[in-house]
């Protein structure tokens, strides 16, 4: 019987690390299109619901590569050429 708890208590510490490791990472990729999204707005306004959306929906690494992209854009039409070509 002791056994069989053991390997219950094995069981939900497992899944209670995997649940805080998939937290980390939903948290890291919310913060990274954050943090893309202000630069967006900062350097061109208001952004479309439609472009905002398309954000969301990135990946962490499309996120870190639009970050990165970003420095060398010098329009909106950038911006969406970018995303329009990684759907």
């Amino acid at each position: 019987m002791e056994l069989t708890s053991s390997r219950k208590e094995e069981g939900r510490k497992e899944g209670r690390q995997e649940g805080r490791q998939e937290g980390r990472q939903e948290g890291r990729q919310d913060e990274a299109r954050q943090i893309v999204l202000r630069l967006l707005k900062r350097r061109w306004g208001t952004l479309s619901p439609g472009l905002e959306k398309t954000v969301q929906r990135l990946t962490i690494a499309q996120t870190e590569a639009l970050a990165e992209a970003l420095l060398e854009f010098s329009s909106l039409k950038d911006v969406e050429d970018w995303l329009a070509m990684r759907r």
